[in-house]
């Protein structure tokens, strides 16, 4: 039995390579699998009589799985940077890759448990027994830039410890420019689209995502802001065994929170609302806002009925001028008045200077559909709105005029990643939010400085 679990343990971990050189190499290894693939393909269709296509050689299913599972080998910013591609980029990238891409965002391997002393041996000095009379080292769940263990400490206390990958942090820079590399030479990516910048702000945020220390940082000061919202629950951190790759907090319960979808629908719109009030209140109160919009970064507790809020290495600030811009975007969009959102929208940059008026109202259209639930009079129903198809399809339009593509701001791509999550989370959840009540306080506001 033992061996079984033993093996079990062993098929669901993969070490984490950590030199830049053995990184470059697993994307090397991909490449021309990738190709080797695209040639065996291409030669059969030949001898079919048929002529093959690039793109579609590039989009068969065993190769869109292959670009997936070397991601998830490598984790860090190789995988974290997939994952953001398979949520911001939308209708950049075709849907059959983007649905294996999906992959990404719940599928991790755990380091094995040699790798994982090292790295604790590394930050703590040897012998686990010194701070804890507990320390399982199968991990409660395991993601891009790290995993997540149970412990106890010598006083009883119940924690839960946040692990970096080891090389984490080093590699940042040269798994995004490789992996984009990878994407721009197989043709994935649109030619005339500059993602310099998206690639720059890709970097900076995943680098406050690997410090903890910074993390813990945002997590205190968090609950610090959310002190008269007890209806939340956050970890508090612990700081005596903290360190920039080692986020010590205590170990919160509750369930998934897309487990209510048993729960009876006023609680269920309860925690929709609470999640859509909290959203409101981080852009126009605290202009902080927690981006990360992974349904794992929220759970349930059925005795108390708080939220339990985890996860704030993807926490942004947003300057002043942004946060209005959004408002006036918002308030606009509510009244249906277009010229005074395509003004908000430029001020949050999100039209090139040379923009036809055809791709401008294309643009607005896909905001007018976003808007959709804060224009709705009374209880928006999530479940039954097909919303997110319309905005994919409002998307597709716009997508068509690849002369006036555009990477808008990166302020904006993650707070759109953050409200999109929220919408999936209450379409999940069957939710009905009177989403236009909850902005009403904040339409006419003047932002705070």
């Amino acid at each position: 039995m033992l061996d079984d679990d033993r093996s079990k343990r062993d098929a669901s971990t993969a070490a984490v390579p950590g030199g830049r050189w053995s990184r470059l190499a697993r994307l090397g290894v991909l490449a021309s699998g990738v190709a080797g693939s695209m040639l065996v393909q291409g030669t059969r269709q030949l001898a079919q009589g048929k002529r093959p296509r690039i793109g579609d050689l590039l989009l068969a299913s065993e190769n869109a799985y292959r670009v997936a599972d070397q991601l998830a080998r490598l984790r860090g910013a190789a995988m974290k940077f997939g994952q953001l591609l398979s949520m911001d980029a939308g209708d950049l990238l075709p849907p059959e890759f983007a649905a294996i891409l999906a992959r990404l965002r719940a599928d991790a391997r755990a380091m094995p448990m040699s790798q994982l002393v090292s790295v604790l041996d590394a930050n703590w000095g040897r012998g686990l027994d010194r701070h804890f009379r507990q320390f399982s080292f199968t991990p409660m769940a395991a993601a891009s830039v790290g995993q997540v263990h149970s412990a106890q400490t010598k006083d009883g206390r119940r924690l839960a410890i946040k692990v970096q990958y080891p090389g984490v942090r080093q590699s940042i820079d040269s798994d995004v420019d490789n992996v984009a590399t990878l994407l721009r030479v197989s043709g994935l990516l649109p030619r005339g689209l500059d993602v310099r910048p998206l690639l720059r702000e890709s970097k900076r945020q995943l680098h406050a995502e690997a410090d903890y220390l910074g993390e813990g940082a945002w997590l205190s000061r968090y609950a610090g802001l959310l002190a008269d919202a007890p209806e939340f629950m956050l970890p508090e951190v612990h700081a005596a065994l903290t360190t920039e790759d080692v986020l010590a907090m205590s170990c919160m319960g509750g369930v998934p929170v897309e487990s209510l979808l048993r729960a009876p629908q006023a609680e269920r719109d309860r925690v929709a609302e609470l999640l859509f009030r909290l959203f409101f209140r981080e852009v126009f109160e605290f202009r902080l806002v927690q981006t990360d919009p992974n349904f794992a970064n929220y759970r349930f507790d059925n005795a108390s009925r708080q939220l339990i809020l985890l996860d704030f290495g993807a926490t942004r600030p947003y300057p002043a001028a942004v946060v209005d811009a959004y408002r006036r975007l918002m308030a606009s969009a509510v009244v249906g008045d277009r010229q005074e959102m395509s003004r908000a929208a430029s001020a949050i940059g999100y039209f090139r200077a040379d923009i036809g008026e055809r791709q401008r109202q294309l643009v607005l259209d896909v905001f007018l559909h976003a808007c959709e639930p804060l224009r709705h009079a009374g209880a928006y129903d999530f479940g039954n709105s097909g919303l997110p198809a319309r905005i994919r399809d409002a998307g597709l339009a716009l997508s068509t005029e690849r002369d006036s593509w555009h990477t808008p701001p990166a302020d904006a791509l993650f707070l759109h990643r953050k409200a999109g999550g929220l919408y999936l989370l209450a379409a999940k959840l069957k939710a009905r939010v009177d989403i236009g009540a909850l902005f009403l306080p904040y339409a006419s506001r003047q932002v705070p400085t």
